[in-house]
């Protein structure tokens, strides 16, 4: 599954988080969601015109009518109150706003709030690849006012013979209902995409079907709906780097290889089934130069058959039994063809992740990109091998094909190597990964994704997200689904840090005394500064030793995932009642008390400072009488 940065929210006020894995991807997702907003949105034009990370869309709809350049195709939109609305009249009409440019790799926003709804299954929808005129075939990702249900999400298609095609459905954690502002998000890659919920991913597909001049829009079917700071901005082209936050790209080795006979159709349905992004195979060709899908080099252990794959004919490899092995309710099961694979996948669903398996010639390797152009699915392969020759010939033959470098051990210099063979990914051992993590970060920085293998358990996926991995091929794709599953619900891990008291802004006189209070989570140490110098959570401000003016409290908390800062500036103030309370507990002589408290009740400030000053170090401890002296003529001057 192509993923591509989630933009979160920029850091509150005093937080200020700093994350613990940094991508190259996501910084160019947050220059592009945070700039630009309330610009007049951009009239079609070349796709050349834009850049990674370039705003290509930015309304606030401030101006108070239809942006420059956006297209009302049908139904009732009009700008009010700073916000766009579109209206329906019923469930039967589709109606559409167009606007934007065509571009392959871009992520689109809104807020979106239903303002009436006919029914909880009405809906809106983003607009993500639709002629300029809104005629089908279009795309879009749509959610309902009953987003909770299970087809509260939607990723679908309105074909050219106005039918419906839902490739893919899902349920928000919550309803949109009406009144109520939903930030909504889809990135998109090609032919993939995700769906964010409110900054959550709630679903992804491979299946969208790309035009080469479609554009973005709006929908609204059966509602009122009105639309707030749209955002279009252009990604990087390697979706296949997986933003913080978002789960794994799945990728089923050999297809569902723990349920059923690998490098079969059977096994590449349920792994569709199971939720798999992407299914895993093997290619090499037969006697008679058909690739056929067959990880070994002979037929021996998964087939009832003997002999090299290379030494049989293709008539030959189909009569043979590719599933008995495995168990009795698979006989008959036949080694497929890659043509075979690429049309069920077409057809039915899914992206391959082929392996090139073995030495292969430049025909061989030719034969292989020519089966994949004649289905049709060059959009939707992923070329990977260990051999480098293969990966050579491919990009020699079809440099759209992403590629993938399989490595047993890493290279000294994966970045290089990535570089010299135009890798979108390299894909090394994950115990080789583990061992050397750090090269994570120099892939992303290069716009490389990593993709580990073979990896089977929880513990090890685990410890592959906390380094950034990007996809993990597996055994287990159904289990590593719901792993994902349950990795989207969780709690954040990353480090909070608030600090209660002093609150920012205070306002304190000296006869107040705060206590530094610090709110964190999921930190293991805590670090508290007042002005620069050491202090502590817990520890009582002594107002008296500080200068009149602002001061400021700074924490950072450190934790498995990061660290956090908080800061909070507050102002110590000059009262007549903080400098009563100065002088009451200054430690000076009871007469100089006494005379100190007679002048600061009759207003007498100058002479207070003055009869300080000459007590200081005699009457008046030292280091006190500075503060009054100081506190004294500052209430002289008001």
């Amino acid at each position: 599954m192509t993923v591509l940065p989630a933009s979160s929210p920029l850091d509150r006020a005093g937080t200020g988080r700093v994350a613990g894995r940094t991508r190259a991807a996501a910084v160019l997702a947050a220059i592009a969601v945070s700039g630009g907003v309330g610009a007049v949105a951009v009239a079609a034009s070349s796709p050349a015109a834009a850049e990674p990370g370039n705003i290509v869309v930015s309304e606030n709809f401030s101006s108070g009518s239809l942006p420059a350049g956006w297209n009302a195709v049908d139904g009732a939109w009009k700008v009010e109150n700073g916000r766009l609305y579109g209206t329906s009249a019923s469930s039967s009409e589709n109606n559409k706003i167009t606007f934007g440019r065509h571009l392959n790799d871009f992520r689109i926003e809104a807020t979106m709030r239903f303002e009436t709804v006919s029914a909880a299954t009405r809906w809106a929808s983003l607009g993500l690849d639709i002629p300029a005129n809104g005629a089908t075939p279009w795309w879009i990702a749509t959610m309902r006012s009953g987003t909770t249900a299970a087809n509260g999400l939607e990723f679908a298609q309105r074909t050219t013979a106005n039918t419906w095609v839902v490739p893919n459905t899902a349920s928000a954690p919550y309803a949109a209902g009406t009144g109520r502002d939903v930030r909504v998000a889809v990135e998109v890659h090609g032919n993939q995409a995700r769906w964010i919920f409110d900054g959550r991913e709630a679903m992804r597909t491979n299946n969208l079907q790309r035009s080469a001049d479609g554009v973005q829009g709006l929908f609204v079917n059966g509602a009122t709906v009105s639309y707030d700071d749209v955002t279009v901005t252009e990604l990087p082209p390697n979706g296949y780097i997986r933003p913080e936050g978002s789960p794994f790209t799945v990728i089923a080795h050999r297809g569902a290889s723990a349920a059923a006979p690998e490098n079969t159709l059977v096994a590449q349905e349920i792994a569709r089934k199971g939720g798999a992004d992407w299914i895993e195979n093997d290619v090499q060709p037969s006697k008679d130069g058909i690739p056929f899908i067959l990880h070994d080099g002979t037929v021996d252990r998964t087939t009832d058959g003997t002999g090299n794959i290379r030494d049989l004919t293709a008539e030959q490899i189909k009569a043979l039994d590719a599933g008995s092995w495995f168990g009795p309710q698979y006989v008959g099961e036949r080694v497929p063809t890659l043509a075979e694979q690429l049309a069920d996948l077409r057809t039915r669903g899914g992206s391959l992740l082929l392996e090139i398996k073995g030495k292969h010639t430049r025909d061989e390797v030719a034969t292989i990109v020519k089966v994949i152009r004649d289905e049709q699915m060059t959009n939707r392969v992923f070329v990977q091998s260990f051999e480098v020759d293969a990966l050579r010939y491919t990009y020699e033959l079809a440099p759209e094909l992403p590629l993938g470098l399989l490595r047993s051990s890493l290279d000294a210099d994966p970045v290089a190597i990535s570089k010299e063979l135009h890798l979108t990914a390299y894909n090394p051992d994950g115990n080789a990964l583990l061992a050397k993590p750090e090269v994570v970060a120099p892939l992303h920085a290069a716009g490389v994704a990593v993709m580990a293998w073979t990896m089977d358990s929880a513990g090890l996926w685990q410890r592959l997200e906390r380094i950034g991995t990007d996809a993990v091929i597996t055994n287990r794709a159904a289990e590593l689904v719901g792993w994902n599953s349950a990795f989207v619900q969780r709690a954040s891990a990353d480090p909070t840090v608030e600090i209660t008291s002093p609150a920012d802004g205070t306002r304190l006189d000296r006869a107040q005394s705060p206590v530094i209070a610090v709110a964190a989570t999921n930190a293991d140490t805590v670090t508290v500064t007042v002005d620069g110098r050491k202090s502590a959570a817990g520890r009582k401000l002594d107002l008296v030793k500080l200068t009149a003016g602002r001061h400021t409290v700074r924490t950072e908390v450190t934790g498995p995932e990061g660290t956090a800062t908080a800061t909070s500036t507050f102002t110590v103030t000059v009262s007549q009642a903080g400098l009563g309370y100065v002088i009451l507990t200054s430690g000076a002589d009871p007469a100089a008390i006494n005379t100190m408290t007679a002048k600061l009740v009759d207003n007498k400030y100058a002479e207070l400072a003055s009869y300080v000053d000459r007590q200081a170090g005699k009457l008046v401890p030292a280091e006190v009488a500075s503060v009054i002296a100081a506190d004294a003529r500052t209430l002289a001057l008001k």
